[in-house]
């Protein structure tokens, strides 16, 4: 008997009318659901109307626990949909360790892709998407957050990252102490009846949101200016050649040497004259 398919099912981060047509139908002929929360992805089932034959649970705390028997119903042929309380599973939230056991047991994996609080955030934070890091979230203290820090600090990249909403005001002060005041976006609610995006530097928001938020909370922080290019340096042999084809004259040649070149004019004369011989 071949093994089943893994359906790893992204669900909506708030609002339920983002689940998409194909995640509600995948839901409804799946045999087994895996979620992290079953009673929240009750919910959802109902709103699909979805009733698969068993709703088992992958919470993180135990997700490398119960990996081997959702393995084992894989492995006996069933289809499986696993999803997360909000989002994409194995994205901050539990499933990495269930869809890499599917692929070595030979199962089949499909992702069924939809809402993302990483990605609707950078899109509405009008900051460059053009390259862009997921950090997800920080560590919570000590040199490990430091650490963190400092590497994010030179990412030539927007930054999106996961905060909890009782944590958010330390981070934003964390990440100008870090970073500086760059730009940044902070969202929360997502998709929600009180969703709400700011933007501005981040010391603005550091001083706007100086309580505890409500759930979840997604920043955007521009990253750290690339340097431009330095344009080669023409060797002051090329330069002098160059201006005297163009007919300057040879004292104005060691006059414009000397002052680009940091040299004495006697420098700078003395280098036209050795070249002029050499022509």
């Amino acid at each position: 008997m071949s093994a089943g398919t893994l359906y790893v099912v992204a669900t909506p981060i708030g609002n339920l009318g983002d689940l998409s047509p194909r995640a509600a139908e995948v839901l409804r002929t799946v045999g087994v659901v895996v979620a992290e929360d079953t009673r929240r992805t009750r919910t959802l089932l109902a709103h699909a109307d979805a009733h698969p034959a068993d709703l088992l649970s992958l919470p993180a705390f135990d997700e490398a626990g119960r990996v081997e028997r959702i393995v084992a119903r894989l492995a006996a042929g069933a289809s499986v949909a696993l999803v997360t309380d909000a989002g994409t599973p194995g994205v901050s939230d539990p499933g990495c360790r269930l869809v890499e056991a599917a692929w070595e047991a030979g199962a089949k994996v499909v992702p069924v892709p939809g809402p993302s609080a990483a990605l609707a955030a950078l899109s509405a934070s009008g900051l460059s998407a053009d390259r862009f890091l997921f950090a997800g979230f920080l560590p919570r203290k000590g040199g490990a957050r430091a650490e963190a820090l400092r590497w994010l600090a030179g990412v030539p990249a927007t930054l999106v990252l996961f905060e909890a909403g009782n944590r958010a005001a330390d981070t934003l002060a964390d990440l100008e102490a870090a970073f500086g005041d760059r730009p940044a976006a902070l969202a929360r609610e997502l998709t929600k009846l009180h969703e709400e995006i700011a933007r501005g530097r981040l010391s603005e928001l550091r001083s706007r949101f100086t309580g505890a938020l409500r759930g979840e909370v997604t920043l955007v922080v521009a990253g750290v200016a690339e340097a431009p290019e330095e344009a080669p340096v023409e060797p002051p042999e090329e330069e002098i050649r160059r201006r005297l084809a163009a007919g300057e004259a040879p004292t104005e040649v060691a006059r414009a040497i000397a002052k680009g070149r940091d040299l004495s004019r006697s420098e700078a004369y003395a280098l036209v004259e050795r070249v002029r011989g050499r022509r």
